[in-house]
């Protein structure tokens, strides 16, 4: 298989494209890297592209080691064929190798096995063949009866021979293939209930039938779910008569053999007993792979979306994390992020201490000039938001609040990075302290918690962790490295995941930090230890020195190219110091007025590729611009809203927490989020909620739906009234 030529092909890419970035790949380049300063290779691909033509890369190379492994297993047994070795190597996918190498795969012993032991495949070789139309199938059963007792009877004998019939039609890679691929079109997935009397969150499945061909991914999961709680049964379900005819298509060549009926007797059995229980587990285990990649692409999706919310600059902030009994934890936090001030006030029930909370909070914001409060959303946060509100509403007007996602908070704060971070403060103040930090900068602090803990996909703990793992790390890096990061006050989890960057070299980093003070520019790098040349290249344009000897390193230019750097400068007449305050707005206007439209022309004589110069152009444009910019603001001081005023009709704003494959999780200001069901996103057709909504989006909604025993709220993004709207939950 030509591997750069399929993947072409399978991303729609120039073979040249993707040779290069293949080359690029294998020379141990990391994605960020080339996506950002190696476009003149690859195209400009993305890096979200070029991540998904990277697994796809290792997938066709594994698939290359198989053929050449399984060739090489049935070379040695001397049963390879030149027609057997060209369908191995001519396979796109590993289960047609798997399918191939099948009949040669040494197993354990079957009933084939031990027939053919027993001297058995020369009859079940003369049934297959089919040329007998007259005479008696006993009789030529009975040479293969031994007297030792090995084959007691000539009916001993078919049986034994049909055994290993089964066994061959169930290893016919081709039949397989068609019988895999009509299940496919054909199956249903059926579940009923372990105890069709017990009330549990699976009813909705205890009689339930879809095809498989169309059952979405959000249900897979939740019926492997019940079935893993030992609330469901599941199997799938087909017309067992259809497929042993399509079978006996296959293995039946002479209607007239006498042979025909034992042959039908076998074709049953080989489904029966090998081949649907075969097909059921392989179309469960591809239903439930399928499923965890689009699980797993909602959540890389949301979480990428998470993670570029904009920072609040500037935001002194009053942390709250609340709680009942043990009262809700408070941290102060500078505009940096760094902790002025902790305690805890108890503005809830069981003490409802509402004057000593507003006195502590008046305190703090005149001694620390606090211009933001942040609330927790978990348990009490409707509560202490409502004490909060109303406090700020009548002392202090213009100080803003909003409510944070606390999702994975409890996870950082009982961490071993917090408790090295901070090995003075108690989980709580520590959990306080992280969500401040999310307002100030989302990025820098929640690359701190393990993704999956984050709080934005679905079923997350019931999909495959290492994929998971890998997929969000590289949403993480991607985000990371589109941002840049402060070489002089990023901590090492954020290190970590700047391009070649790892765990010990982001460790040495902040340890040459402390011992030598802050970076006055990148070529200090190189004294690091741990961080060698290779990974300079990788790391350098991703990491900012802000107020350093060379304004260039707080940008996104890349070292390799500050000499090409230095003779467009000179050549457009701009000097250091523009970069440094704020940039050259001008710089397309005068790039176009030395050269006109021939970009391409100064990109050679600067020896640079095109794509570069545009990007160093926009980079001297704006330095260091932040992509956040362009994600919707945080929503601050909105309406404080009980569950129990909420009525269907009412017309509120909330803000998107999670987006899955049916619809959105709304946050309207109460305890749980609203949903809307993707039926209610658009007055057209959505193929995906993800088309429509994302995570940290405003939304305009609708309430359609109450459910108070619940705490289910149904919401429309489409106007509607309670007149023309049926409920989600009846």
């Amino acid at each position: 298989m030509n591997i750069p030529a399929t993947l072409a092909n399978e991303f729609s890419l120039a073979p040249a494209q993707v040779a290069a970035t293949v080359a690029l790949i294998e020379d141990g380049n990391t994605i960020p890297f080339i996506a950002r300063y190696r476009k003149e290779a690859t195209g400009g691909i993305s890096d979200t592209v070029l991540r998904d033509l990277d697994e796809r890369l290792t997938y066709l190379k594994n698939l290359e080691a198989r053929k050449a492994e399984v060739l090489r297993l049935i070379d040695e047994q001397g049963k390879l064929t030149p027609e057997l070795s060209a369908e191995v190597e001519k396979a796109e996918v590993l289960q047609r190798v798997e399918d191939l190498y099948k009949p040669y795969k040494l197993k354990r012993a079957t009933r084939a096995s031990k027939a053919r032991a027993r001297g058995l495949e020369p009859l079940a070789d003369l049934i297959w063949a089919q040329q007998h139309t007259r005479g008696s199938i006993a009789g030529l059963a009975a040479p293969f009866v031994n007297a030792e007792g090995e084959v007691s009877s000539a009916e001993d004998a078919i049986a034994g021979a049909c055994d290993i019939l089964a066994e061959r039609i169930a290893e016919d890679a081709n039949l397989i293939t068609a019988l895999r691929n009509l299940t496919r079109m054909r199956g249903t997935l059926v579940s009923e209930a372990a105890d069709a009397e017990e009330k549990t969150v699976y009813e909705m499945y205890y009689k339930f039938s879809e095809p498989l061909s169309k059952i979405p991914s959000h249900r897979i999961l939740a019926i492997n779910r019940g079935e893993n709680d030992k609330k469901l049964k599941v199997k799938v379900q087909v017309d067992a008569d259809f497929f042993t005819a399509r079978i006996a298509r296959d293995v039946i060549t002479n209607q007239l053999s006498i042979f025909v009926p034992l042959l039908q007797a076998t074709i049953a059995d080989s489904y029966k007993r090998l081949i649907a229980p075969s097909l059921e587990r392989e179309l469960r285990s591809e239903l439930t792979e399928r499923a965890e990649v689009d699980a797993i692409k909602i959540f890389a999706k949301n979480t990428e979306n998470l993670l570029m919310t904009p920072p609040v600059g500037g935001a002194r902030v009053i942390a709250i994390d609340p709680g009942f009994r043990t009262g809700c934890k408070v941290a102060v936090l500078s505009e940096t992020g760094k902790l002025l001030d902790y305690t805890t006030i108890y503005p809830t029930a069981p003490k409802n201490d509402v004057a000593g909370t507003e006195s502590t909070l008046r305190r703090l914001i005149e001694k620390h000039e606090i211009n933001v409060i942040v609330i927790g959303n978990g348990t009490a946060s409707r509560e202490t938001e409502e004490v909060v509100a109303a406090f700020l509403q009548r002392t202090a007007p213009d100080i803003r609040y909003t409510i944070v996602n606390e999702a994975g908070a409890s996870v950082y704060s009982a961490s071993k990075l917090a408790s090295e971070e901070y090995p003075d403060l108690d989980v709580t103040t520590r959990g306080a302290m992280s969500l401040g930090r999310r307002l100030q900068d989302p990025l820098a602090e929640l690359v701190k918690i393990p993704p999956k803990s984050i709080g934005v996909g679905q079923y997350q703990h019931d999909l495959n962790q290492g994929l998971l793992e890998k997929s969000l790390t590289g949403v993480v890096e991607n985000c990371v490295n589109r941002v840049g990061v402060d070489l002089n006050t990023a901590s090492a989890s954020l290190l970590t995941y700047v391009a070649g960057i790892n765990v010990a070299v982001a460790k040495s980093i902040v340890a040459w930090r402390e011992e030598n003070g802050s970076f006055a520019d990148r070529k200090q790098l190189k004294k690091v230890p741990k961080l060698g040349d290779k990974a300079f290249g990788q790391c350098a344009g991703f990491l900012r020195v802000s107020g350093g000897k060379n304004p260039l390193d707080a940008t996104s230019v890349h070292p390799e190219s500050y000499a090409a750097v230095k003779k467009l400068l000179t050549r457009m007449g701009v000097k250091d110091t523009e970069i440094a305050n704020g940039g050259v707005a001008d710089m397309e206007e005068r790039v176009r007025a030395a050269v006109g439209p021939d970009w391409a022309g100064l990109a050679a004589e600067l020896n640079i590729g095109l794509p570069t110069l545009r990007d160093i152009v926009g980079e001297i444009k704006k330095p260091a611009r932040d992509p956040r910019e362009d994600a919707p603001a945080v929503v601050f001081s909105r309406e404080v809203r009980d569950f129990g005023d909420l009525a269907v009709g009412m017309e509120l704003t909330g803000t998107v927490r999670n987006v899955v494959d049916f619809g959105a999780f709304v946050d309207i200001g109460v305890k749980h989020d609203g949903l809307v069901h993707i039926s209610r996103m658009s007055d057209h057709f959505v193929r995906h909620p993800s088309d429509v909504a994302a995570v940290g989006d405003t939304v305009r909604v609708w309430v359609i739906s109450v459910d108070k025993e619940r705490g289910k709220v149904g919401l429309s993004m489409v106007p509607c009234s309670s007149e023309n709207n049926p409920t989600l939950f009846e």
